[in-house]
């Protein structure tokens, strides 16, 4: 039997890895942010491709993962590169557009402060750019880090066809626990009660870590916001002088440029080589991808019989009307998430007491996975439910179960943009006593702007792995299913176990078209409208 210090162990294992792809995904989002703000061409790509990806559930990668990993490289090595592919694909998505949005409503003033002043690529992304991004990349860690542990049984643990490979981690282990299921021992039962114990408390401890870092980033990085510069002694007193108030510096920059704006001539330094060259590699790298997904979808279509696309074609209408109640379904779930993230962000943000509790507790319960615990509140409410809606307590429970699976990204990004906003904004506010209902419509919402986006797109677009457990979930309890009568992620899930992967993999190409359509011309318009007229760090020195 597992012993309790290993089990101890693998919840170190397991957190140490979540935090260190979630460092991965930083480092890489702020080179390829940089690259797509600067290459129209990469931007378009870059967008539509993190919107698709982020629509697709984390199991959806076992296919890559059995080639490239576990069959290409072999043994525990290629075992550990896979799950931690896959949890890399649940954090990554959602810092990277952070970044990206982040980077794309840098204040124009301070864009041109820092080519006015000469600063080369590294000291503007160390001055400006990585700044500016902190309070963006804070309001993703909670629910990066969430999605990392909401993953993490089958990330450490997956089998594909009639192979299971597995890591060491806390997943691997509680997993190994379900399979034996040995209740009526008081041992097991101790442990696997040790084993979830362990889990909240790492949950827990760097929970208190990120809310504490969310604080210190407000106050440092955020333009003249009222947050207040918390001492983190764990940083040693060279790093925190090297870092120091890089936006405050180039704020005032940018005041003092505005102020001789009217009689001194605004000069601009000409586009320098390593500007020119990331315009030119974005663009090669997009068209690169681009071509290479033309040439597989030419080779895919001309490999497929006649019949077989007649049969397919056949049935886009009905793979339409699934998507279309699919969107409906996922709408309703960001409706709901956005009420909720703006009612409990904007108390939490003025309560600081119950924030420092209830924000904790939020993120120890989004890192549960759902599967496990909502069987339970089916079992509580299923007679009742289906009593009084019929039929439509389905729809009702696959709502609630995309809530649960995605609230906590838009709730995080307008929690953040109100941390970060500059305190004239709140002194403005209570100087006019204006109301909680003119707060919202006229300043907060317009000023939280880009970390609504941010969070919104976030929650449309991963919403889906919701939606593919919930529409056709065969005896959930008690011998009763869980099923809608129709629905994309439905028929997607019935024609893989049915064997008609021609039918699955169309539904998913009508998919992921649609998802890209989706993501360039509502998400990236949105982030341009925000970076256009909603970017509140602009009142600092816009009078």
């Amino acid at each position: 039997m597992i012993s309790y210090l290993e089990i101890a162990l693998a919840a170190v294992v397991s957190t140490s890895r979540v935090l260190a792809l979630i460092g991965a995904s930083i480092a890489t989002g702020w080179l390829l942010g940089y690259i797509a703000i600067r290459s129209r061409v990469f931007e378009n790509l870059y967008t539509s491709l993190i919107g698709v990806f982020e629509s697709v559930p984390v199991f959806s990668f076992f296919p890559v993962v059995l080639v490239f990993f576990v069959e290409g490289i072999g043994g525990y090595f290629g075992a550990e590169l896979a799950a931690d592919f896959l949890v890399f694909t649940a954090v990554v998505w959602n810092i990277w557009i952070g970044i990206y949005q982040a980077f794309k409503t840098v204040p124009r003033d301070m864009a041109e402060v820092a080519e006015n002043v000469r600063l080369g690529f590294f000291r503007k992304m160390r001055h400006l750019y990585i700044p500016y991004s902190m309070p963006r990349i804070a309001a993703n860690l909670m629910p990066s880090f969430s999605d990392g542990f909401f993953y993490i049984t089958v990330s450490e643990v997956f089998s594909v066809g009639s192979s299971e490979y597995g890591v060491f981690g806390i997943g691997s282990v509680i997993a190994r626990l379900t399979a034996e299921g040995n209740w009526g021992n008081p041992a097991f039962v101790h442990r696997y009660l040790f084993a979830l114990g362990m889990l909240a408390l790492a949950v827990g401890s760097v929970v208190y870590g990120f809310r504490e870092l969310a604080d210190y980033v407000a106050g440092k990085y955020a333009v003249d916001s009222s947050m207040p510069v918390k001492r983190i002694k764990l940083i040693p007193p060279w790093l925190a002088r090297g870092v120091g108030g890089p936006l405050a510096r180039i704020a005032r920059i940018t005041a003092a440029v505005q102020r001789r704006a009217a009689r001194e001539p605004t000069w601009y330094e000409e586009e320098r080589g390593h500007e020119r060259l990331l315009k030119v590699v974005g663009a090669a790298v997009g068209l690169a991808v681009l071509g290479a997904l033309i040439y597989g979808a030419a080779v895919t279509i001309a490999a497929t019989p006649a019949s077989l696309w007649q049969a397919l074609l056949a049935q886009t209408g009905q793979i339409l009307a699934a998507l279309a109640l699919d969107y409906g379904r996922v709408f309703a779930v960001t409706l709901c998430a956005t009420a909720f993230a703006v009612t409990l962000g904007y108390y939490l943000a003025t309560h600081h007491r119950v924030e420092r509790v209830v924000v904790p507790a939020l993120q120890i319960y989004a890192a549960y996975p759902a599967p496990t615990y909502f069987p339970l509140i089916f079992a509580s409410t299923y007679l009742a439910l289906y009593g009084a809606l019929g039929y439509y307590a389905n729809e009702l429970y696959v709502i609630l179960l995309g809530f649960i699976s995605t609230f906590y990204y838009v709730f995080y990004s307008f929690w953040m943009g109100l941390k970060a906003m500059p305190h004239e904004i709140w002194e403005l506010m209570d100087n006019l006593s204006l109301t909680y209902w003119d707060r919202l419509r006229l300043i907060l919402l317009p000023a939280t702007m880009p970390y609504l986006v941010a969070g919104i797109s976030s929650t449309i677009n991963s919403a889906w792995g919701g939606l593919a457990i919930g529409e056709y979930w065969p005896d959930i309890y008690g011998g009763r299913d869980l099923a809608v009568g129709n629905g994309l992620m439905k028929l997607i899930t019935l024609s893989t176990a049915e064997g008609n992967i021609a039918l699955a993999a169309w539904a998913s190409l009508i998919f992921g078209v649609v998802a890209v359509l989706f993501s360039i011309f509502f998400t990236r318009r949105l982030m341009d409208l925000a970076q256009k007229r909603y970017v509140a760090e602009e009142a600092v020195y816009a009078a």
